[in-house]
């Protein structure tokens, strides 16, 4: 018998982190922090694991690798442009996650996921086994999405519930607020921050970056096998015509900082000036609980729009459409949002209580 547990992000944006017991092996998938209050996931009782595997490298799915000394210190596994672009030692110094391979002795499958840069779905153990999409959305410029596999049993990122908005129209709302600007966007470097640059370019705007964003965009130059079809040609053109971002210089432009709560990166530093200077702040992902952008967007001081990162309502269909799993659950979803996505897909059995056995 296999088992899933999760040890975070069931019933809460995060953290990332689920426990598989498949073929007589122990996996964990993800361990992270956050994003909300610096939550960890609750490790108590787990005991030695045989690995960790690695969906992306943003923080809520990765920033407890710190602990995994109390897992007996497990061999962790992510791509190589998470490998490549990752600030803490453990990614750094990880081991490759498999495209097909076995980990653990058992077989790993693994494809991009769009979302991030390699960013990817993991299955684990084959069509009966599991699939975990860790965060994933739609294919875009930048990172593009393989289909999913059958699967059992799926663990599937539900963040924005049923939302039925798609990228396509949001992007249009946006770029109407923004004007000619100025007007800050703070964003995560390694996600959709070089994104939120580009369609500002393209736009005709001129666009600011800070350095984190920049390296992130030189260091996927070399990553062709992870951009879409025409990734390469737009971080090119990105590079080429994209003005550097001084936190302490004029606010001009359109400015795109590293740091999505202005609580880290450049956007902690031109958040606070932005704001006492009037000029627009716009946030366009989770707005975490105690950050400078969930106090400014209360008090009306900043606003926040759609960017979708995460799978709308018709992306989130294909998904099941794809794996067609018997059980799943309901990732990084809030209870609502979870009800709903079980009253809209009620051919699968999901689970209320963050655990399957199949």
């Amino acid at each position: 018998m296999s088992e899933l547990r999760a040890l975070g992000g069931f019933d809460a944006k995060g953290p990332a982190c689920f426990l598989l017991d498949i073929g007589g092996r122990r996996l964990l998938l993800d361990l992270g922090r956050g994003p909300d209050a610096g939550r960890c996931p609750d490790l108590d009782g787990v005991g030695p694991v045989d690995a960790v595997l690695i969906s992306h490298g943003h923080g809520d799915h990765t920033g407890a690798l710190g602990m995994a000394e109390r897992l007996g210190c497990p061999p962790i596994h992510a791509t190589a442009p998470v490998r490549a672009l990752a600030p803490d030692p453990h990614l750094q110094d990880a081991r490759d996650l498999p495209r097909d391979g076995m980990v653990a002795g058992v077989r790993v499958e693994s494809g991009r996921a769009g979302h991030a840069p390699g960013a990817v779905w993991i299955r684990i153990g084959g069509t009966e086994g599991m699939l975990y999409s860790g965060d994933f959305a739609a294919p875009s410029r930048l990172f593009p999405a393989d289909p999913m596999p059958l699967a059992t049993v799926a663990v599937l990122d539900c963040s924005y519930g049923l939302r039925a908005e798609t990228l396509d129209a949001q992007l249009p709302a946006l770029l109407d607020v923004i004007g000619r600007g100025p007007c800050l966007l703070p964003a995560p470097a390694d996600g959709r921050g070089p994104e939120l640059a580009l369609a500002c370019l393209e736009a005709g705007l001129t666009v600011r970056f800070c350095d984190q964003t920049c390296r992130t965009a030189q260091t996927l130059q070399g990553f062709g096998d992870w951009l879409g079809p025409s990734g390469a040609k737009a971080l090119e053109r990105l590079l080429h015509h994209g003005l550097p971002l001084d936190p302490q210089g004029p606010l001009d432009g359109i400015m795109i900082a590293a740091g999505p709560n202005c609580g880290s990166g450049a956007a902690r530093i031109l958040g606070p000036r932005a704001i006492a200077a009037g000029v627009p702040v716009i946030f366009t992902g989770h707005l975490a609980q105690g950050s400078p952008a969930e106090g400014w967007v209360a008090d009306g001081c900043a606003r926040r729009m759609g960017w979708n990162v995460h799978p709308d309502r018709a992306t989130l269909s294909a998904a099941l459409a794809q794996v067609r799993p018997a059980q799943a659950l309901a990732a990084f979803a809030l209870p609502e949002s979870r009800h709903a996505v079980a009253a809209a897909f009620p051919g699968i059995r999901w689970t209320g209580n963050g655990r399957i056995a199949w």
